[in-house]
């Protein structure tokens, strides 16, 4: 076994910083790992080996940090150490540093998120990737890019992230979003041997409350459908986009955009939903192919005018798409009176509202796509005959006429 001290070396500048460090003693041989925490003199105790502040010291919070970081050091190379001795190895003083700094790099949370989010892309789990991507980002706002590591999140650094999201505005189911992930990227590590598990996520909130619908009446829809735009191509394409998606029942942005013409067959179109994989079948309707037979056939593979250009970053393409028309929607609600943001999400919520309002059984529309959870609305639907849903659609669409 290895033994581990915390030591401090004074500057040699007077009324400079000193610099805390490991002396780590193996085998009589002596190495030195310095670490980036610096303190006055007078803020180190030699006979305890430890940092140490005035509780009216106006650093005393900073101290203290400090001497959680130390003690959380002086744990990773104990427990490096005694890894080294169980697994029988012939190590030496510079292994455990080297161990150490291994550690440091790899097991950093940013480090190990970049990682998952390597392993999410190379396996083809685009979606996945850009929510942890997302979360990524955010964590390293809130921290101003100052990297952690795993074994040092706790509760505390939880709750303050929580904080910080609440001071900016943040809608609680995104702050519990971020945290659910943050949460199963610790629980990776905690799995994979690497961290145990200190359970910081237990003082915030990381589930999922219900909102409130964001649907239009149909009588917004037809003012929507209503506007003369052609003088303005943008806002016509965006409108355009959104009556694309309440026409196909609510569909979503991301199978709008990715639908092939080849899934467009004898008036019938068949796609699978990217979010959970279940195939559903669409009449083809005149009004989808009206707005069809507006722009020019697409040039690549896909059905709809979104991703129109061959060779380039398809997802990229997609979200700029979808972001401009988010945006040119807003526009397009002042002009039709419509109070609630306008956004692609909305003609989602719309199609299920309208077809509840006219009657049509819940299990048709399995509660406008609005159960609580995903699994209710796949068993809903798989279970009926498309022609009934179809049916349903008809009666919402000559609603608009």
């Amino acid at each position: 076994m290895a033994s581990i001290k915390v030591k401090f070396r004074p500057s040699t500048v007077a009324d400079r910083e000193g610099t805390i460090y490991y002396q780590i003693i193996h085998e009589r041989k002596v190495r030195q790992l310095l670490s980036d925490y610096k303190v006055f003199p007078s803020e180190w105790d030699d006979s305890r080996s430890m940092v140490t502040a005035d509780r009216k010291s106006v650093r005393e919070s900073f101290i203290l940090s400090i001497r959680e970081r130390i003690r959380r050091d002086v744990e990773r190379l104990t427990k490096i150490d005694r890894r080294l001795v169980a697994d029988g190895l012939v190590y030496n003083a510079d292994d455990v540093i080297d161990e150490f700094n291994r550690y440091a790099h790899d097991y950093s949370l940013f480090n190990f998120m970049e990682s998952i989010i390597a392993k999410l892309r190379q396996n083809g789990r685009h979606r996945t990737c850009e929510t942890y991507k997302s979360t990524l980002n955010s964590f390293r706002k809130f921290r101003q890019d100052d990297d952690i590591m795993l074994d040092c999140l706790t509760s505390d650094i939880m709750e303050s992230y929580e904080a910080w999201h609440h001071k900016r505005g943040v809608a609680p189911n995104t702050i519990s979003f971020y945290t659910r992930i943050l949460r199963a990227v610790y629980n990776r590590a905690v799995d994979d041997g690497i961290i145990e598990d200190r359970n910081p996520f237990r003082h915030v909130y990381t589930g999922v409350d219900k909102t409130v619908k964001r649907a239009l009446p149909l009588l917004s829809i037809k003012r929507i459908k209503a506007l003369d735009l052609s003088v303005t191509p943008s806002l016509d394409y965006a409108r355009d986009m959104f009556m694309m998606s309440f026409y196909l029942r609510g569909m979503s942005f991301i199978d709008m955009a990715f639908l092939k013409k080849t899934d467009l067959r004898n008036g019938c179109l068949t796609y699978r939903r990217r979010k959970t994989g279940q195939q559903l079948m669409i009449e083809w309707t005149n009004e989808m192919q009206m707005i069809l037979e507006k722009y020019p056939e697409n040039a690549t593979d896909y059905l709809l005018p979104i991703i129109r250009n061959p060779g380039t970053n398809e997802r990229c393409t997609y979200r700029n798409a979808g972001y401009n028309i988010n945006h040119n929607l807003k526009k397009i609600a002042a002009m039709a009176g419509v109070t609630i943001p306008l956004t692609l999400y909305v003609a989602r919520h719309s199609w299920a509202s309208a077809a509840k309002s006219k009657g049509i059984p819940l299990a048709v529309i399995s509660e406008g796509m609005g159960h609580d959870s995903e699994a209710t609305t796949r068993i809903y639907l798989s279970s009926l005959d498309t022609s009934v849903v179809d049916r349903a659609n008809s009666i919402i669409l000559k609603s608009l006429k």
